[in-house]
């Protein structure tokens, strides 16, 4: 160990002079001293009232009769920034969530998952089309089958097959009605993005010099100027809470699981 002698004193090795830099920030600050500074109102994030009857419930089942208003304002903004750190966190999942890598050279494509799920839908979908063809020709056969004695499977097979043919006709005249009431309302018209009607919404409060060109710049400018809105669902919240140590094991994560 070494004296306090051998100390050396750091603002004299890094060549500061303490009272030089106190008088030099008091000199700075010279218009300030004696300014008067007036503070905004501290406004409670939630309902004053209902929260203090609230709290007053709470308390008096611990043999606490007197809660005082500090305590409710404390509460409150407790309250606000725990709300602003869940919304924080659920928001910044909710962007990696919908941030795609396709277009970024530096990220080569290893799995498809989406495509093979469509894949296996699309098989199975064959399957059925499938099977369904090949019940359709048996009751078919059944239909056409002119035998006296019928039993009562051959009966079964036939009222299938007339019910069968029923139904394909409904739905073939309930798909002609769709298609004749498509035509008669006509295709569906497109605005165009230089219609008199958008420019001149576009180009409002615009000089009139280069009119034309600021009409055309307006919607471009007015879609950039948009903001976008950040969805989050029910899976990004689940994800949020199964992280946290606090809901990681609690009732709600339990009951958004169950939805």
């Amino acid at each position: 160990y070494r004296d306090d002698d051998d100390i050396n004193d750091v603002t004299s090795m890094a060549g500061v002079n303490l009272n030089e830099e106190s008088a030099r920030i008091m000199a700075t600050n010279s218009d300030l001293v004696g300014t008067q500074i007036q503070s905004c109102k501290d406004e409670p994030f939630l309902a004053a009232v209902p929260l203090h009857k609230r709290i007053l419930e709470m308390a008096k089942k611990l043999g606490i009769t007197d809660v005082p208003a500090e305590v409710v304002t404390f509460i409150s903004h407790a309250t606000q920034n725990r709300l602003r750190t869940v919304i924080e966190k659920v928001t910044v999942i909710t962007q990696h969530r919908m941030e795609s890598y396709k277009d970024d050279e530096w990220y080569e494509q290893a799995t498809d998952v989406r495509s093979q799920l469509k894949f296996f839908e699309q098989l199975e979908r064959l399957e059925k089309q499938r099977k369904d063809e090949q019940e359709r020709e048996i009751l078919l056969k059944a239909a056409k089958s002119r035998s006296r004695q019928e039993d009562p499977e051959q009966a079964r097979l036939k009222q299938k097959a007339k019910e069968m043919q029923q139904q394909e006709l409904a739905q073939m005249r309930q798909r002609d009605a769709n298609l004749t009431a498509l035509a008669a309302i006509g295709p569906r018209k497109k605005r165009k993005l230089d219609s008199p009607g958008l420019l001149s919404a576009g180009g409002e409060g615009l000089g009139v010099s280069g009119g034309g060109q600021a009409g055309l710049r307006a919607p471009s400018s007015r879609q950039y100027a948009r903001q976008k809105i950040t969805r989050v669902n029910l899976r990004d919240f689940i994800f949020y809470m199964e992280q946290e140590r606090e809901t990681s094991h609690s009732l709600l994560l339990y009951r958004a699981l169950l939805k």
